[in-house]
């Protein structure tokens, strides 16, 4: 690629979960100001996801906010006609970056904000109590939840997570 290319960055997002590799997925590099890592992908998922309270499926795209200093990250859900979804943040040990790779360890907590705000919600609580991660990390254990509750009070405001990612 030369110094003019207009074609956009690329890398690699791993997603890691007790240690093994969950996914990996091509996203474009939208910027990183050295605390922030911001990238745009399609669902990277098979097929149609039904949670129940929303659906990922082929043709969303994914904005995503990776911190190197922080225990979470912040995904805009877009459907294929452009309409905002909603937000869904994984909890996660702060990002590292290594050449190409964006490498992020979920730690099992997630929080869910429809596009109007209407629907907060925390999952998979009982996933978290069942990794054992409180007993055999009670600090990380500590700034999971602290992230968890840290995003919730955001999501519940009128412009929900608009200041974190601006």
């Amino acid at each position: 690629m030369s110094a003019n290319s207009a074609e956009p960055a690329r890398l690699e997002v791993v997603l890691v979960k007790a240690g093994r590799t969950k996914i990996r997925y091509p996203a474009e590099l939208l910027g990183d100001d050295g605390d922030r890592i911001a990238v745009r992908a399609p669902w990277a998922g098979s097929g149609v996801r039904d949670f129940g309270f929303v659906r990922f499926e082929p043709g969303d795209v994914f904005t995503e906010y990776y911190w190197r200093d922080r225990w979470y990250s912040v995904k805009e859900v877009r459907a294929a006609d452009g309409s905002v979804k909603g937000w869904y943040c994984d909890i996660t040990r702060p990002a590292v970056s290594s050449g190409a790779e964006l490498v992020v360890e979920d730690l099992d907590l997630d929080l869910w904000r429809s596009a109007d705000g209407r629907d907060v919600r925390r999952l998979d609580e009982d996933e978290f109590a069942e990794s054992g991660l409180t007993e055999t990390d009670p600090q990380a254990a500590s700034a999971a939840v602290a992230a968890l509750d840290a995003l919730e009070a955001l999501a519940i405001r009128p412009d929900g997570f608009a200041e974190l990612l601006a």
